[in-house]
């Protein structure tokens, strides 16, 4: 029994809290000018950051969201060529 739960939490636990550490990690180094998506799928460039609160622009709005909302810094990828 012992077993079977170690390798649940090795095989299921483990990485989700290490990829949930991963993502906090990302969306504190969110700056100025990144371009990010948000888990409700808006696309566009922070603008302000204040706290937890971060503006973006988004074709010719701006829209206020909550850093933990943010799904994807897109500007922080490579650029492919």
């Amino acid at each position: 029994m012992l077993a079977i739960v170690a390798i649940f939490y090795f095989l299921i636990i483990r990485p989700k809290v290490q990829q949930e550490k991963k993502h906090r990690e990302r969306l504190s180094q969110i700056k100025k000018n990144d371009r990010i998506v948000t888990v409700g799928g808006i696309v566009g460039d922070v603008v302000h950051i204040k706290d937890d609160l971060i503006t973006i622009k988004s074709g010719e709005s701006r829209i206020v969201v909550q850093r933990d909302r943010v799904a994807d810094i897109l500007s922080d990828r490579p650029e492919s060529s």
